[in-house]
């Protein structure tokens, strides 16, 4: 039973949960970068370069076999370097992404802490009563 209730713990803490949804945003993102780099990047950068699609970029390795019907019997062996090349833009625009979230939550806490440091502490309620009560004392003759 205490295996369960050890599990129950891990699972329920705020650090597994904030996990689980960075991990299903991210993957909602990479869907988004990945939309993005293939329908809205990679198009004109194949326009530019004479109108090729990357995608169909691939270094055949071995013909198919086909067989006395035309049918193919088995499929190329190809590397498919414009998927590379498309899969290698996805990675630098989220790792691009993600370095300027890092960035700009490193400043928002550089920030953060500034204010605190030049912010004086306020004493407690406890330590504001003794003051008076010695500024009190200090007065009487």
């Amino acid at each position: 039973m205490s295996f369960i209730k050890e599990f129950k713990e891990f699972a329920t803490r705020g650090n597994v949960v904030d996990l689980a949804v960075g991990i299903i945003i991210g993957g909602a993102f990479g869907k988004i970068v990945s939309s993005l780099v293939a329908d809205i990047i990679m198009p004109p950068i194949g326009l530019i370069a004479g109108g090729i699609k990357f995608t169909d970029i691939k270094l055949e390795l071995n013909d198919p076999v086909v067989d006395g019907a035309g049918e193919i019997v088995q499929a190329a062996v190809t590397l498919n370097i414009g998927n590379f090349i498309q899969t290698t833009f996805d990675f630098l625009v989220i790792a691009g992404s993600i370095f300027l979230l890092v960035k700009l939550m490193n400043s928002l806490n550089r920030k953060k802490k500034q204010e605190e440091a030049v912010k004086p502490e306020t004493p407690s309620a406890e330590v504001q009563l003794l003051t008076e009560i010695r500024d009190l004392l200090k007065k009487q003759p």
